[in-house]
C-alpha cells in the first residue's frame, strides 16, 4: 500500500488512514511503526498526500483504497476543492462505519465529517458542538494570528478535562489537533495511541496509555548542528568565520518537528559556505511575523541584511488565506530584500525538471503569485520529493534511496540552492555596499532592428528619463560622470564608433570568439541554433561587439536583438530558440567583465524574460535563469502592465519599479474635422425648413469627403465627430523625474472615477510628487520594495504613488463578482453588435486586461458559453458550472479562446476553468443541439476526426509552454512574408496548443483548423486607454492572426470587432471603425504626433510603428480603408517640411515609414494615383540617400 506501515504477517489487521495535504508525516509514521506494534499488533498506519494525486493517479487510487478499509480515518489540511472532491465520497462512506473519523484543520466539508464517540459534527449545535461554536467566537474576538490560535488550542483541552460526558470527545478532537500540530515522532505516536485506546473496537487496546502532547516552542530557531536542533537563543547558533552578511530564514515548524529537514539543512550549509550567517527561524501556524519580531529585530533595528522564506506560502497565511496588508507592514519594518523560495509539494523534483511549464496551476498561485502580493521577489524552487526515478534536471542527477522515496522525505535541489545562496548574498551585499563603489549596468533595447528603435521603450522617453536618473544617482553619491545634456547622453550611447563599425550604437568592448568558446557553459546549445561562435549577430567574424557607453561606475548598454527577425522559417517554429552568441555574451560581459553589482532594465520591455524556459519555477536549464544568473535585476516598468511585469519577475528575477504612463488628454478636433463640426453645429441649429439648409448640406458633404467621412446622415456624422473629439490620447511620452504639470493633473483627475474631496486632494498630491527616481534608488540600494497592484491611472488611482514593486491580482479571486456582471454585459453588447446570433466566436484573451479588470474578459467568455465561475468555501476559484438554458435564455455560443502566452503563465487556474466550462457544455447530454452550439460542434468533431469528447471539447488554445506570441507581428515588421496565408501558417503553428481541464497543453492544429471553420465573429477587448489597435503590434499579432487563420479555414472573412471597456459603460466597434477612429484621433492629429515629436527620435519611432501596425491590419484582415494610407503619406512623407524634420530626428524610422507605405501599395492594400506613387517613391529615395549619407560619415 502507498505509504503504509504495517505489522507482522499473520496478525489481525487494524488500519489507520491519514489523508492530508503533504507527505511530511510519512517519515515519522515509518519510524513509529515498530513502537506501535508492541501494543497494537497488526496495526497499519498510512499517510496519503493529496498534493501528489494530480501527477500520480496511483497515489489517489491507494488513498481511496486505504480509506475504504480503514478503521480510523484522520483527514486534515484539505482545503483545495480538487483534493476534497477526489476522496469525498469515500470519506463520507467511511464515516458511517469507522471507529472514529477525525476531521481537523481543513475545509468545513471535511471537518463536518468528524465522528468521535458522542461528538458528531453533522448534528445540530447542542452540547459539545454548542461549546465549540462559543469557543470559535472567542477565538475570532482574540484575533486570527497563528500565535493566538495556538494559545487557544493549548488552553481548551485543559478547560474540558474536568467537564464530564460528551465534552470529553470534544476534548479528544482538540487534543488530536494538538498532537498533530506538535508533529514530532513522539506526538504522532501518542496521537495514534490516544485515538486507538479511546475509540478502537478492540477493547483490549483501551488499556493502553497515551502521554500528553509534548509542547515545543511556538517560535524558535533551528540549526542541524545544535544538540537538540532547536533553541530560542540566537547566541546558540554557530556563525561562519568572517561572515559578510546575516540572512533571516523562515521555515515551517511542522517540517522541523517531523525531522524532515534535509532541504533546510542544505540551505543552511550552502549559505554558511558563502560566508552568510543565518538566523533560521520558525513560528507555529502559518504566520511568520512572530519569528520576525523575535529574531530579526532588536533595540537597534533590523538584525538581518535579507530575508528568505522557505515556507512556500505567503508570509501571513497558508493554503486557505493570506493577509498581505499585515505582511507588508511587517516587511516594511525590516526594509531588507525579501526572497520567496519554495519546496515542491504537488510534483516530484524529477517531474518538475521535465515539465515544460515548470510549476502547475495551484503551485504557481500558492507558491509564487500570493507571495508576490506581499512584495516577495526572486521566486526559486529549492527542494521537493523524489521517487525512485530521481531527477535529471541538471548534471547532478539526484536520486533518493528506496527508504527516502517510500517515506517521501523532502530532498534539496542542490543546484537551485547554490543559485539561491548566491542571489541572496548579492542582494544582501548590495544593501551593505557603499554607493560610491556600487557598479550598475543599465540595459536599453533596440527592437525591432534597423527601425530607429534603439533606446526606446513603451510609453517612456528613455534618454530624457535616463538623464534624470543618472543625475540623481550622481547626486546620491554614485561615481559617474553625466553628459551635459540629454542629446549628449544619446550621442554618447548611440553615436561614438557606431557608424565606423556599422552598428546601431557605440562599441564599448569586443569579446573574442576564443573567450566566448572558453567561457560559455551552454555553448553547444547556442551553436546548435546559431552556428559556431561568434555567430553573425553583432559580430565581425572574430568576436562579438558589446554596444553601449560607460560613465564611471555605470554602464549603459544595448541589449542585442532576438536574432530571428526577418527569417520566415525560424518564425514558423512552434517554440523559441536559444539566444544568440551576442545575447549570451552581453549578459556575461556585464557580470564578469564590467563587474555589475546590479542591473537596471530601463523601460518596457526587453527580450530576456521571453527567452525559452519554464513558465514559472525556473531551472538551471532555462535561458532567462542562465543569462541573468544571480545578478540583482531592477526593472523600470510601466504601472499599467502588471502582466508582463509579473513575467519579468518570475522568469528573470526582476524587482520592478513602476512609472506612470504619459498623461492623457482629449483628442479634440483639427483642421477639416473642426470645420466640419462647425458646419454641423450650424446645420443642427437651423429649423428643419430653413432655406440655408440645402446649401449648408452641400458644404457638409464636401467637407465630409475631404476628411474621408461617409455622408450617411447628419446625426451619425455628428456622433462620429464627437467620438473622435472625446477620444483619449496620450500627451507625448512619460519622463521619469518630471511630475505632471498642474494642467495635466487637472485633466487626468477629471477622467477618474468620482471621489471625495479628501481623496482627490490626496491623488493630486501624489501626482505632484516625484517618487519614481526615489523608488529606483531604493531598489538599486537593496531595500524592500513595497508592492502595488498594476492598472490604468484613470481607472485605478491606487497605483499611486509610483516607484513601487508591481504585482498582479490574486488569481484565486478572479473573476470578481463585479467582473462577472460586467463580463456578461460585454458579452451581450457583442451579441447585439452582430446582425445575427453567432454560432462561434473567436475570442482573444490577454493577461493584462484581465488582471486590470479583475477578470472581465474571462467572465465575458464564460457568459457567451452560458457558464459561471465556481468558488470554494474560502472564496477561491475552483472551476466552472453551467447556467441552465432556462436561465440563460439563448443558445450556448461556441467560443474558441486563444490566450496570450502571458495569460497562460499568470492565470493557469483560469485557463483550467475556461476549459472545464467548454467541456461541461460539450457533454451536456440533455440539451438540444440547436441550443448548444458547443456540443453540436464537439459531436461533429468527434465523429469526423475520430477523437473522444475530451479532445473534441477542447476550446482553449495558446502557445507551447515557454513560447510567446504568434510571430505574425515579426513577419509583418520585417516584411518577411509573401502571401498572406503565410501569416495564417505562423499563427496556427504557434497557437495550436490546446489546454484542457488538466491545464497541460497538447498540440492539435487539426482541431484548431476544424474549429475555425465555424467562426462567425472574431473579437478582442482593448487592453488600456493608453493603447489602441494601431499603437502596438500585439493586437494584429493576436486578433489579426486568428482572423487571417479563420479566413483561410472557412474561405471567407469573419466579422472582426473591438470591445472598448476603457471608459464608461463600454462599446463595441467594427475593426474598420476602430482603425478609422484611431487614425483620426491619434495618427493624423497634430496634438498627438507633436506631443510625440517633442521627444525626438523616440517619438518618430512611435509614429513609424503606427504606420507598420496599420499595414499589419491590412495584411491580416483587409479592414484598413485606402484613405488611411493616403493621409498618412500626405502628413508624414509627402509634406517636405515634415519629412525633413522626421529624417533629422530619426533617419532610420523615416525611411522605414516611407517603405511601409510603398509596401502597402505594392501589396494592393491601397492604390494611390500615379502622381502620388511617384512622389512617394521619390521621397523614399531621398530619405534612403540621406540615411546612407549619415552612415558613411
Amino acid at each position: 500500500m502507498h505509504g503504509e506501515v504495517s505489522g507482522p504477517a499473520g496478525t489481525p489487521g487494524y488500519s489507520i488512514a491519514i489523508v492530508t495535504l503533504d507527505a511530511h508525516a510519512a517519515g515519522p509514521a515509518a519510524r513509529i511503526a515498530p513502537r506501535l506494534q508492541q501494543d497494537f499488533p497488526g496495526l497499519t498506519l498510512s499517510i496519503h498526500a493529496a498534493a501528489e494525486w494530480a501527477e500520480k493517479p496511483e497515489a489517489l487510487a491507494a488513498a481511496r483504497e486505504a480509506i475504504g478499509r480503514a478503521d480510523i480515518v484522520i483527514a486534515n489540511l484539505l482545503f483545495i476543492e480538487e483534493h476534497i472532491n477526489a476522496v469525498l465520497p469515500e470519506l463520507q462512506a467511511a464515516r458511517e462505519r469507522v471507529d472514529a473519523f477525525v476531521g481537523m484543520i481543513a475545509d468545513p466539508a471535511i471537518v463536518k465529517l468528524t465522528k468521535m464517540g458522542d461528538l458528531d459534527m453533522q448534528k445540530p449545535a447542542s452540547g459539545p458542538m454548542a461549546l465549540l461554536k462559543k469557543l470559535r467566537g472567542a477565538s475570532k474576538e482574540q484575533g486570527n494570528s497563528g500565535e493566538s490560535q495556538m494559545r487557544m488550542l493549548r488552553t481548551i483541552p485543559k478547560m474540558l478535562k474536568f467537564v464530564p460526558g460528551k465534552a470529553q470527545d470534544l476534548r479528544a478532537w482538540f487534543l488530536s489537533m494538538q498532537y498533530w500540530l506538535g508533529g514530532s515522532d513522539d506526538n504522532l505516536e501518542q496521537m495514534v495511541r490516544y485515538l486507538v485506546s479511546r475509540y478502537s473496537a478492540n477493547r483490549a487496546w483501551h488499556k493502553v496509555h497515551a502521554k500528553a502532547p509534548i509542547e515545543y516552542p511556538e517560535v524558535g530557531l533551528y540549526h542541524p548542528s545544535l544538540p537538540d536542533r532547536i533553541t530560542t537563543d540566537p547566541n546558540d547558533l554557530p556563525r561562519p568565520a568572517g561572515a559578510k552578511v546575516t540572512v533571516g530564514l523562515l521555515m515551517l515548524r511542522s517540517y522541523i518537528l517531523a525531522s524532515d529537514t534535509a532541504h533546510y539543512d542544505a540551505v543552511i550549509e550552502a549559505f554558511e559556505r558563502k560566508g552568510i550567517a543565518v538566523l533560521p527561524a520558525f513560528a507555529g501556524g502559518l504566520d511568520g511575523r512572530p519569528a520576525i519580531d523575535a529574531y530579526f529585530h532588536d533595540k537597534l533595528g533590523t538584525t538581518i541584511d535579507a530575508m528568505v522564506s522557505l515556507t512556500g506560502f505567503s508570509l501571513v497565511g497558508g493554503p486557505a488565506y493570506n493577509d498581505s496588508h499585515a505582511a507588508i507592514e511587517a516587511l516594511k519594518g525590516l526594509d531588507v530584500p525579501y526572497i520567496a523560495a519554495h519546496p515542491l509539494e504537488f510534483q516530484t523534483l524529477g517531474q518538475w525538471a521535465q515539465a515544460g511549464g515548470g510549476l502547475g496551476p495551484v503551485e504557481t498561485t500558492m507558491l509564487v503569485a500570493l507571495p508576490e502580493i506581499d512584495g516577495a521577489t526572486n521566486p526559486t524552487v529549492f527542494a521537493g520529493r523524489h521517487d525512485l526515478s530521481g531527477c535529471t534536471g541538471c548534471p547532478g542527477g539526484c536520486k533518493a534511496t528506496a527508504q527516502a522515496a517510500e517515506c517521501r522525505a523532502m530532498s534539496p535541489c542542490h543546484e537551485r540552492i547554490q543559485v539561491l545562496a548566491e542571489k541572496t548574498l548579492r542582494l544582501a551585499l548590495l544593501r551593505r555596499s557603499k554607493i560610491a563603489e556600487r557598479r550598475v549596468g543599465v540595459v536599453l533595447y533596440g527592437f525591432p532592428p534597423n527601425a530607429g528603435a534603439v533606446g526606446t521603450a513603451a510609453y517612456l522617453a528613455v534618454f530624457e528619463s535616463l538623464f534624470n536618473v543618472l543625475t540623481a544617482m550622481k547626486r546620491e553619491g554614485y561615481r559617474l560622470e553625466v553628459p551635459e545634456s540629454v542629446q549628449a547622453l544619446r550621442d554618447a550611447v548611440l553615436g561614438g564608433t557606431a557608424s565606423q563599425y556599422g552598428q546601431p550604437a557605440n562599441i564599448a568592448a569586443h569579446v573574442s570568439a576564443e573567450k566566448i568558446v572558453s567561457g560559455t557553459p551552454w555553448l553547444a546549445d547556442i551553436e546548435k541554433a546559431w552556428g559556431a561562435a561568434p555567430g553573425r549577430i553583432q559580430s565581425d567574424g572574430r568576436g562579438v561587439y558589446i554596444l553601449g557607453q560607460q560613465f564611471g561606475n555605470v554602464f549603459v548598454g544595448v541589449q542585442p536583438v532576438f536574432g530571428y527577425e526577418g527569417d520566415p522559417m525560424r518564425l514558423l517554429f512552434e517554440k523559441g530558440f536559444a539566444p544568440t552568441h551576442a545575447f549570451s555574451v552581453f549578459y556575461r560581459w556585464l557580470r564578469e567583465d564590467f563587474g555589475a553589482d546590479v542591473l537596471l532594465h530601463f523601460g518596457m520591455h526587453g527580450a530576456l524574460e521571453f527567452m525559452p524556459g519554464k513558465q514559472a519555477g525556473m531551472s538551471g536549464a532555462c535561458w532567462p535563469d542562465r543569462l541573468i544568473g544571480a545578478l540583482p535585476n531592477v526593472y523600470l516598468y510601466a504601472a499599467n502592465n502588471p502582466s508582463e511585469a509579473s513575467l519579468a519577475k518570475r522568469r528573470s528575477n526582476a524587482i520592478t519599479v513602476t512609472h506612470l504612463t504619459p498623461p492623457l488628454a482629449k483628442a479634440g478636433l483639427y483642421r477639416g474635422l473642426q470645420d466640419l463640426k462647425d458646419s454641423l453645429t450650424r446645420y443642427r441649429q437651423l429649423a428643419p425648413d430653413a432655406p440655408e439648409r440645402e446649401e449648408l448640406s452641400l458644404l457638409i458633404g464636401e467637407q465630409a469627403k475631404a476628411v474621408n467621412l461617409d455622408m450617411v446622415d447628419v446625426d451619425t456624422m455628428w456622433l462620429k465627430l464627437l467620438e473622435t473629439e472625446g477620444s483619449l490620447i496620450t500627451d507625448g511620452l512619460h519622463v521619469v523625474g518630471r511630475p505632471m504639470t498642474e494642467e495635466q493633473i487637472a485633466d487626468n483627475i477629471a477622467l477618474m472615477p468620482e471621489m471625495s474631496p479628501e481623496r482627490r486632494a490626496e491623488v493630486e498630491g501624489m501626482l505632484r510628487q516625484e517618487t519614481e527616481i526615489a523608488g529606483l534608488l531604493r531598489a538599486l540600494g537593496g531595500h524592500y520594495m513595497e508592492p502595488v497592484p498594476g492598472g490604468d491611472l484613470i481607472r485605478a488611482p491606487e497605483i499611486l504613488p509610483t516607484g513601487r514593486n508591481i504585482h498582479a491580482f490574486d488569481p484565486f479571486r478572479m473573476p470578481t463578482a463585479y467582473a462577472i456582471q460586467d463580463g456578461a454585459a460585454q458579452a451581450q453588447r457583442l451579441l447585439d453588435a452582430h446582425p445575427k446570433l453567432p454560432e462561434t466566436v473567436a475570442l482573444v484573451l490577454w493577461g493584462s486586461d484581465n488582471i486590470k479588470s479583475d477578470g472581465g474578459p474571462i467572465a465575458q467568455a464564460l457568459a457567451l458559453m452560458g457558464a459561471r465561475p465556481r468558488f470554494d468555501h474560502y472564496g477561491r476559484l475552483a472551476g466552472a458550472d453551467l447556467i441552465p438554458l432556462s436561465e440563460l435564455g439563448r443558445p450556448r455560443i461556441d467560443v474558441i479562446m486563444t490566450l496570450s502566452g502571458i495569460f497562460r503563465d499568470l492565470l493557469p487556474l483560469q485557463t483550467r476553468m475556461l476549459a472545464e466550462a467548454a467541456w461541461k457544455a460539450a457533454n451536456a447530454e440533455g440539451e438540444p443541439l440547436a441550443q448548444n452550439f458547443i456540443r453540436a460542434h464537439a459531436l461533429s468533431y468527434a465523429q469526423e476526426m475520430g477523437v473522444d469528447m475530451e479532445t473534441a471539447s477542447l476550446r482553449v488554445f495558446s502557445n507551447a509552454e515557454g513560447a510567446y506570441g504568434s510571430n505574425v507581428n515579426v513577419l509583418v515588421g520585417s516584411s518577411a512574408f509573401g502571401e498572406e496565408d503565410e501569416l495564417a501558417d505562423a499563427y496556427e503553428a504557434r497557437k495550436s496548443f490546446a489546454y484542457g481541464r488538466s491545464g497541460k497543453p497538447v498540440q492539435n492544429a487539426a482541431l484548431l483548423q476544424k474549429s475555425l471553420k465555424t467562426v462567425d465573429v472574431a473579437y478582442q477587448n482593448l487592453e488600456s486607454v493608453e493603447l489602441g489597435v494601431t499603437t502596438v503590434d500585439h493586437y494584429f499579432d493576436t486578433l489579426g492572426g486568428i482572423a487571417r487563420a479563420v479566413k483561410r479555414a472557412r474561405g471567407e472573412e469573419a466579422s472582426v470587432y473591438i470591445g472598448d471597456q476603457t471608459r464608461g459603460g463600454g462599446t463595441v466597434r467594427t475593426l474598420k471603425d476602430q482603425i478609422a477612429l484611431e487614425t483620426r484621433a491619434r495618427s493624423l492629429n497634430p496634438k498627438y504626433y507633436e506631443g510625440l515629436l517633442k521627444h525626438g527620435a523616440e517619438g518618430v519611432r512611435q509614429i513609424e510603428a503606427q504606420v507598420t501596425n496599420t499595414l499589419g491590419w491590412s495584411a491580416t484582415t483587409q479592414q484598413v480603408e485606402p484613405w488611411v494610407y493616403q493621409r498618412l503619406s500626405e502628413t508624414f512623407v509627402l509634406d517636405e517640411a515634415m519629412r525633413r524634420r522626421l529624417a533629422e530626428l530619426n533617419p532610420e524610422a523615416s525611411v522605414r515609414m516611407a517603405e511601409r507605405l510603398l509596401e502597402a501599395s505594392a501589396r494592393n492594400y491601397w492604390q494611390p494615383d500615379a502622381e502620388t506613387l511617384a512622389a512617394l517613391q521619390g521621397a523614399a529615395d531621398e530619405l534612403e540617400d540621406r540615411l546612407e549619407g549619415i552612415a558613411a560619415e
